[in-house]
């Protein structure tokens, strides 16, 4: 995917309920922003590791595999410095202390316009 804009943010999702995660590209995409999806950490990471366009990673926390959502935040935080962090859950809210600096919650359910929100307070700051 050579082609993405070098101007848009670039998205990818990280849930592994397949209609949640269909939904939020939808959502996202609607909001003018390019999208890669993944089903859970292990595959993130081989995107992150093979598209380097990526500059937000929205992720739930509760997902099935070698680690949950905030080992993945801090997977990225610690190899992907630059990459913002978006956070999710429907089930638990973290505490400030963990979640990685800079990254942000947004609860589910969430409605389009909150997730729009956070992605633009995101992909607006570089830090």
């Amino acid at each position: 995917m050579s082609n993405l804009s070098q101007h848009r943010d670039v998205i990818l999702i990280v849930e592994d309920d397949f209609l949640i995660r269909v939904n939020a590209a939808d959502m996202v995409r609607d909001m003018g922003f390019d999208v890669f999806e993944a089903a859970d950490a292990d595959e993130a990471v081989n995107l992150l590791e093979t598209e380097p366009a990526i500059t937000v990673v929205f992720t739930d926390i509760q997902m099935p595999g070698s680690m949950d959502g905030l080992r993945l935040a801090a997977v990225i935080r610690d190899r992907w410095p630059p990459v913002r962090l978006l956070i999710t859950s429907g089930q638990l809210s973290p505490a400030a202390d963990d979640i990685p600096l800079g990254a942000r919650f947004i609860p589910k359910p969430y409605l389009p316009a909150q997730l729009h929100d956070q992605l633009e307070m995101l992909a607006g700051g570089r830090a």
